[in-house]
């Protein structure tokens, strides 16, 4: 390899770094995607306000707890903590819901009409989001595009794990009466 092409590769990874310094690490940025909370992993989506940063955010989060339940959340940078009464608009539908203190590493999760609140979630256009102890603060704005996927995504993995097999069958045996895609089976 020349000079000329050496320097070029440099130059490229120079631009690389560059190009990812802006963004942001904590993953906090506008949107819907996967959690980057330590610990959460694909187990867990969030969707935050169009105008956070890593600094000032308000998110919802969809997560798939220990016990495979789901979980609604909020995650912001609220001076007086997460928990409390929220204000919220889903498309034109005004509530209020509670938000309890909770271990994981989200700051409050959604305890009453979390059903009603994961289904708009996952339906509607977007959410009017603010904490009813802020009355002078602007509701923040969070778009529900893209979070119908990355909810789904999540909420996959609350899927049981063992795999059962119908009571009448049994796994391979010696004496196969049928075989189908690989699988044995016999009549119990």
């Amino acid at each position: 390899m020349n000079k000329r092409m050496a320097g070029m590769g440099r130059l490229g990874a120079a631009l690389l770094i560059l190009a990812l310094s802006g963004l942001s690490a904590t993953g906090q940025e506008p949107g819907w995607h996967y959690s980057h909370l330590p610990g959460e992993g694909d187990r867990a989506s969030m969707g935050c306000a169009r105008d956070s940063t890593p600094d000032d955010y308000a998110c919802l989060a969809v997560r798939c707890e220990d016990d495979h339940s789901v979980g609604v959340y909020v995650h912001s940078t609220r001076s007086g903590g997460d928990a409390g009464r929220w204000e919220m608009t889903v498309d034109r539908e005004n509530r209020i819901a509670p938000a309890e203190p909770s271990a994981a590493p989200y700051g409050a999760r959604f305890s009453a009409d979390s059903d009603w609140l994961l289904d708009r979630l996952r339906h509607a256009g977007f959410v009017y989001l603010r904490h009813s102890g802020d009355t002078q603060a602007p509701f923040r704005v969070i778009p529900l595009r893209g979070s119908m996927r990355a909810i789904t995504e999540a909420v996959a993995f609350c899927a049981p794990r063992a795999f059962q097999l119908h009571p009448r069958l049994t796994l391979p045996t010696n004496r196969p009466s049928g075989r189908c895609r690989g699988y044995t089976w016999s009549r119990a």
